[in-house]
């Protein structure tokens, strides 16, 4: 059923409505039932939001946003909790580059560990063997409430922690020099809470599942395993996402920080500023909002907050365009909108299909890795960008868009 051409509607049998804006843009029939078997759970607040990046996700689809009243899926916000992007616009041009890119991406790779190696163990590239001062100093503000947090739940310290903070990761991780429409030269980056966000994500969602068989509770799905508002499990999880997401955006700007100083080398770049304009969301997380007037919590998996004037990013994939977006403050997507061009096919498939000569013809003119353990990262394993901000032009508009340069992958 259409809705005066923005989004559409679909009515589960059992269950909220499911508004989705995705015209234009494909989506998996696996990403439609786990839609449908959320939309199943009785606390959800008056409909799902779907983003046109919508794909198949543990539990929860990656691309939409869960509005939920005495109730928080611990595995709809996920095991990178606080992931997400920054972006700062330096006062570059595109005319202050060097001719070879190269040195430019190897002293980001120098300044910000990493990918994994070692298992991630004590020699893993990824992370700090002796975290730098600046680390050092950070971490003595997250420490106490990550203390009191572990005290409670023992097998939470149990791993990296300080030794990941400004550290990049794997995956769809990545960092960026990019230009805008202007010429002007932007850094931008895109990670999370590393991992003990993922540590803390695995362990209350397991606590979550033990509480649905406690309780007996029939679920359509165990990731889909929730925490009643009010019980003790419920408010330790509270404390604990809340402080993984400001791991998260600390992260991101420690990071910043570290590639701005590597960049400032003179024998690099001319001396440059780097504050013109700033943005630091999170596309990961949850967070207690009023919607139509009452007191929400809105879980974003895969999506950022859009709401009137709200600064966002949405990124394409390594090869395509980059957005700089201002949100229309939608209320039906619960002022929500993308937070990339979300993944078209599996890793898996991506790596099936692509060859490092076809991953090298995408990235022409980029300088960045073109091997075969970033073929899943390939542009053509991703939607097209391009559809994706055509389907939520009701939810954003474009500031700038950016094309990326250089490109540092985990």
């Amino acid at each position: 059923m259409a809705n005066d051409n923005t989004y559409e509607v679909f009515a589960p049998a059992h269950g909220a409505p499911i508004k989705a804006w995705t015209r234009g843009v494909p989506v998996e029939d696996a990403a439609k039932k786990q839609l449908m078997n959320i939309a199943a759970l009785p606390f959800i607040y008056r409909w799902i939001a779907v983003m046109p990046d919508v794909h198949l996700g543990k539990g929860a689809t990656v691309g939409s946003v869960i509005p939920t009243q005495k109730a928080i899926i611990p595995a709809a916000v996920g095991v990178d909790i606080g992931c997400g992007m920054m972006a700062v616009r330096t006062s570059l041009n595109a005319r202050d580059l060097p001719d070879d890119l190269h040195p430019l991406r190897n002293a980001i790779e120098q300044a910000v560990p990493h990918g994994r190696t070692d298992n991630g163990g004590k020699n893993d590239r990824g992370a700090w063997r002796n975290p730098p001062p600046r680390q050092l100093d950070v971490w003595s503000q997250l420490e106490p409430k990550y203390a009191e947090i572990v005290t409670k739940h023992p097998r939470l310290g149990r791993g990296n922690d300080i030794n990941h903070l400004g550290t990049l990761g794997t995956g769809n991780h990545f960092i960026e020099i990019c230009l805008d429409e202007s010429e002007n030269v932007w850094v931008v980056l895109h990670s999370g809470s590393r991992g003990v966000g993922n540590r803390i994500g695995q362990f209350f969602i397991e606590l979550a599942k033990q509480d649905m068989r406690k309780w007996m509770i029939n679920l359509p799905d165990q990731d889909l395993a929730y925490l009643p508002e009010g019980t003790e499990h419920f408010n330790d999880y509270v404390k604990a996402v809340s402080w993984a997401q400001k791991y998260a955006m600390t992260n991101r700007e420690l990071m910043m920080a570290a590639i701005i100083d590597a960049l400032r080398a003179p024998e690099l770049l001319p001396p440059f500023e780097a504050n013109a304009e700033v943005v630091n969301c999170h596309h990961n997380y949850v967070a207690v909002e009023e919607h139509y007037g009452e007191r929400v919590f809105v879980t974003r998996k895969g999506a950022v907050r859009a709401g009137k004037d709200d600064l966002g990013i949405i990124p394409g994939s390594m090869g395509a365009k980059s957005f700089i977006v201002r949100g229309k403050g939608n209320p039906e997507s619960f002022e929500s909108c993308s937070h990339g061009a979300g993944r078209a096919m599996s890793r898996a498939e991506a790596k099936r299909r692509f060859t490092v000569e076809d991953h090298a013809r995408a990235t022409e003119g980029i300088e960045c890795r073109k091997d075969e353990d970033v073929i899943d990262e390939t542009p053509a394993a991703y939607k097209s960008i391009d559809a994706v901000m055509q389907a939520q032009s009701d939810l954003v508009d474009v500031v700038h868009t950016l094309r990326q340069i250089v490109c540092v992958k985990g």
